[in-house]
């Protein structure tokens, strides 16, 4: 036993001269101290061994184990000490070198065209409600009186989760849910992110920035909607923007008309972005259908009321003479760092 307990630490000792790192000494010190160790098969092996040398024989299993685990311990501290020598070599930092420069934190440009136009249809009366991204077909589709038949019900315009549930497709799923809990005169904008599959372009994407606005009073007509929205646009841009009203037909409005303005990209004389039209549409709009008005238990007969959705990621494209829409989710810093907030 005497024989083999000093050939087990000579073995050891040649072992622990061949190691290199902190992790070939960690492996060095399951083989030795772990559960299946020769050590752990030296202590089984007590039981053979005689009562009056078991003793002595125990002490010097247990005082070789003690002189292997100080042996692992000194060598790893020297590891450790070559290795952070190493690191704090390789992190050397020249402080001849010039500084980096740092870059102010600021609001991405559809945060800023977003927070502009909140702040200017709140200074005109309307208050802000958010909706869910996430919604039932009721509240985007059916209480807004699309027909089961309609288009935009289509899998290749809506990404739906379950026959029942979607990811909206526009911000006017917040229309009936404040009528159920409000009651004329209502003026309310909602603001958020919408989603169609539709194929990625300059002008379009998956998903993009809508703000709904809606007013509910009595004798609300087409007057107040061109007044506003004309107003509010003039406003955004500071400046007098040209409009063009366009029929147009959508469930929840009637009548329905699309909004355009005059492209100030290329001041209405046609480039990629507007199609070489001169013109670019930015909203839906129309009088609220009197079923939607029903479907938020508002008497149409008494109360009539406008609806228009803005798509703010292209106003964004026009207020900042940005020319693909793409740029803005592709997170390019150099490209996010020329708009900062005024």
């Amino acid at each position: 036993m005497q024989q083999s307990i000093e050939t087990l630490h000579q073995q050891f000792v040649d072992d622990l001269q061949k190691i290199a790192s902190t992790s070939d000494l960690e492996e060095l010190r399951v083989k030795y101290l772990g559960k299946k160790s020769p050590i752990q098969s030296l202590m089984k092996s007590l039981k053979d061994v005689s009562a009056e040398e078991r003793p002595a024989v125990g002490k010097q299993i247990n005082d070789l184990k003690e002189t292997i685990s100080a042996q692992l311990d000194t060598a790893k501290d020297k590891f450790t000490q070559q290795e952070e020598t190493e690191q704090l070599k390789s992190e050397q930092i020249d402080i001849t070198l010039p500084g980096r420069r740092r870059f102010p934190g600021r609001k991405h440009v559809i945060t800023q065209t977003l927070d502009d136009m909140i702040d200017i249809l709140s200074g005109m009366g309307f208050s802000v409600q958010y909706g869910p991204d996430i919604d039932t077909d009721y509240y985007n589709y059916e209480a807004l009186n699309f027909p089961f038949d309609h288009p935009a019900r289509d899998m290749q315009d809506t990404f739906y989760i379950s026959p029942s549930v979607l990811l909206r497709t526009h911000t006017s799923n917040v229309q009936v849910r404040v009528m159920e809990n409000q009651k004329p005169p209502i003026r309310v904008i909602a603001p958020g992110k919408v989603y169609r599959n539709e194929a990625i372009s300059a002008r379009s994407h998956v998903f993009f920035h809508q703000l709904e606005a809606f007013y509910i009073d009595k004798d609300v007509t087409f007057a107040d909607l061109f007044a506003t929205l004309d107003e509010f646009l003039e406003k955004l841009f500071h400046q007098k923007i040209e409009t063009r009203y366009r029929p147009s037909y959508f469930p929840f409005v009637e009548p329905g008309i699309e909004v355009d303005i005059s492209c100030l990209s290329c001041s209405g004389k046609g480039c990629g972005l507007c199609k070489h039209t001169g013109w670019l549409e930015v909203a839906g709009a129309g009088m609220i259908h009197p079923e939607v008005l029903k479907n938020g238990d508002i008497d149409p007969e008494v109360y009539s009321g406008y609806a228009w959705g803005l798509g703010i990621d292209r106003l964004a494209l026009l207020k900042y003479g940005i020319n693909d829409i793409r740029m803005l989710t592709e997170n390019d810093l150099r490209f996010l760092r020329q708009f900062s907030a005024v």
